[in-house]
């Protein structure tokens, strides 16, 4: 075996992706052989949530181990939105880079500034919410860059790497991202160690843009759909809302199945390359995702919302011979992954860190870690923001804010738009696994669960200096 002063590291992330569609949870009825297999290699969590259901905002939490409120990545960067990760913070790659890795960043991206923000006709022809981001320090120190910014055309992608010259190519993006991949580990330097990020956009919309070889592996008619897909328990505006009929939802999940079987295919090349080279007992490899996606749970689509098919993501990481062999019910949030990837390769953790680093716990297989994760999510869209700013209003003191704990989740919504009333919601997850019959709270103070939540909440949003805690504050007086 290729011996390394440090493991290498590979951290591979869909975009999309619930917890509940992979074959080894025995919900969605994902085919996933090969995903199965490696839990089976490496520790397998069962509460990772994301501490914003959205790309941007997670992906800059990911990178820096800070939550939304803190790396200014509230929503995603878009058309008409001055949000992007700003290079002055201090990245996973930064670290990485710094300690003599040789660093690589291949697929989607998100987090610089849409191109058109800044020009009509910007010179790489990126469009929409894309962009080419150049060599530099917005690359948060991946050397190796093969990405784009934000484009779904999973049939036919495109890329930069160090010029603007657009690469187009005629191939799914997951299959062609995963060539690249093992590409870039072959060519590696062999007596350092490495750290690749892939970022797979597949399974994210559209749906039907997958390979037809595994669209045949499923059968709609067999396709059933989780119990809580007709069930809408309250009117409060969260997400997009479902279109067609059962049959065409059934439809969009049979792809969504099939995207993530194809990525199942794909990820065991990437195994197998690892074994051949005789890595593999020396690379950290982690497999999750950015946030889930709801496909018709409570009548709606997409993500951006508390439901555990929105927040919750896989998440399994295995190094053989010291990484257990388990299943855990650690509570794991998205600013939770830098600090206990840093410490699995003896680096130093950034003083900038929000996260908690688990690493420890995973060892020593402990039971206990964080009691709680914060999420949190703002009013993101061009319109909401120029209402609440019409209005005089901040739309960061807007949106949502959840605590999730083992048992419960409890959401504070002060609405998408300064019309919205707010309102307060209590799940019990184990008596309610859907989130079927929320407990509306009209005073927290008077309920001994919701009070003690309430706090916490409190609490944590005063630390992140959160603009939702003053409207909170404001409200209580």
């Amino acid at each position: 075996m290729e011996r390394q002063q440090r493991p290498n590291l590979i951290y591979i992330f869909a975009d999309q992706w619930r917890r509940q569609a992979v074959g080894y949870e025995g919900e969605d009825q994902v085919i996933t052989p090969n995903i199965d297999a490696f839990v089976r290699e490496g520790t397998t969590f069962s509460n990772a949530v994301t501490c914003s259901p959205l790309c941007s905002p997670h992906r800059a939490s990911l990178l820096t181990g800070r939550y939304p409120s803190s790396t200014g990545v509230y929503t995603n960067c878009k058309v008409g939105a001055d949000v992007m990760l700003s290079p002055d913070e201090i990245s996973i790659g930064d670290v990485l880079e710094e300690n003599g890795y040789q660093t690589g960043y291949i697929g989607k991206w998100h987090l610089d500034l849409p191109e058109l923000n800044v020009s009509e006709q910007p010179e790489s022809g990126a469009e929409g919410w894309d962009a080419y981001t150049p060599p530099g320090p917005k690359r948060q120190g991946f050397q190796f860059w093969y990405s784009y910014g934000a484009w779904d055309e999973h049939l036919s992608p495109h890329y930069w790497q160090d010029s603007p010259k657009k690469i187009k190519v005629n191939q799914w993006s997951v299959e062609h991202e995963t060539d690249q991949a093992l590409t870039f580990i072959q060519n590696r330097t062999s007596d350092q160690p490495f750290a690749l990020f892939l970022s797979w956009n597949p399974p994210h919309s559209p749906f039907d843009q997958v390979p037809e070889k595994y669209k045949a592996l499923y059968n709609r008619d067999q396709i059933t759909l989780r119990k809580n897909v007709t069930h809408c328990s309250f009117s409060v505006h969260t997400g997009e809302t479902v279109d067609g009929g059962i049959e065409e939802l059934k439809e969009k999940q049979l792809n969504y199945f099939a995207a993530i079987s194809g990525i199942d295919d794909q990820f065991e090349r990437v195994l197998q390359l690892l074994k051949s080279e005789k890595l593999d007992e020396n690379t950290i490899v982690v497999l999750t995702s950015d946030h889930g996606e709801m496909m018709g749970s409570h009548g709606l689509m997409a993500k951006h919302v508390w439901f555990e098919e929105s927040i919750g993501v896989p998440f399994c990481i295995r190094w053989p011979n010291v990484i257990p062999k388990m299943r855990t019910d650690l509570l794991l949030n998205t600013v939770d992954i830098m600090p206990t990837l840093l410490s699995f390769l003896d680096l130093e953790i950034p003083r900038t860190i929000e996260g908690i680093d688990l690493s420890d716990f995973i060892v020593n297989q402990q039971t206990g870690g964080p009691k709680e994760a914060f999420i949190s999510a703002y009013p993101g869209r061009k319109e909401a923001i120029e209402a609440f700013r019409e209005a005089g209003l901040d739309n960061r003191q807007f949106g949502w804010r959840a605590i999730r704990t083992d048992e419960f989740t409890y959401v504070i919504h002060h609405g998408y738009s300064p019309e919205d009333e707010s309102v307060r919601l209590l799940y019990d997850l184990k008596r309610d696994k859907y989130q079927l019959h929320p407990e509306k709270i009209e005073n927290p103070f008077k309920h001994r669960i919701a009070e003690e939540l309430e706090w916490k909440l409190h609490h944590w949003l005063k630390d992140m200096n959160d603009p939702f805690y003053y409207k909170l504050e404001e409200n209580c007086k």
